[in-house]
């Protein structure tokens, strides 16, 4: 089990909650968009600076090396207060979740890094079904539908009537 999230901690738990045990990532590009917030406030109005910059430590995130980045991003030096806060917060942000950030470990498990194919699941198995033109839906309506279009989709439409039968 593997549960992807953008790294709010309610998100973290009820993965704990429900799926005590599953590994948990932080989405990729929700981390490179923590760096990218980052860059802009380095580097205001001067994007081939931002971009440099992003090229180093995107590399630093994408290797997994999480304490070197938290590093890197310390190491700024800054007299603007709203600076240093940003720093904090981000550097605070990836020591927090650096175990949820072993990209290339968990890519040779041949697990996602990134949500968009769960996303991209959801929407065709769950709003293709549901969201059409004048429906409407009962949780219990929805709930049996949905289940039903789960187990059609995972070859188990059978499974699900044995188990209705019993």
């Amino acid at each position: 089990m593997v549960a992807i999230s953008d790294g709010a901690e309610w998100i973290w738990n009820l993965a704990d909650q429900y799926f005590p045990g599953a590994v948990q990532i932080v989405d990729l590009f929700h981390a490179r968009q923590h760096l990218w917030d980052l860059a802009r406030k380095l580097h205001l109005n001067q994007q081939a600076e931002q971009r440099r910059w992003m090229m180093v430590h995107q590399d630093i995130l994408d290797g997994g090396k999480i304490e070197d980045l938290v590093t890197a991003i310390r190491s700024i030096d800054s007299s603007s207060s709203e600076l240093v806060e940003t720093i904090r917060i981000e550097s605070g942000f990836f020591e927090k979740h650096a175990e949820r950030m072993r990209y290339p470990e968990f890519r040779r498990r041949g697990l996602f890094v990134g949500s968009g194919v769960i996303e991209a699941g959801c929407k065709t198995l769950i709003g293709s079904r549901c969201k059409q033109s004048g429906m409407f839906w009962t949780v219990r309506g929805a709930n049996a539908i949905l289940a039903l279009r789960c187990c059609q989709f995972n070859g188990r439409f059978e499974d699900y009537w044995e188990t209705r039968r019993a």
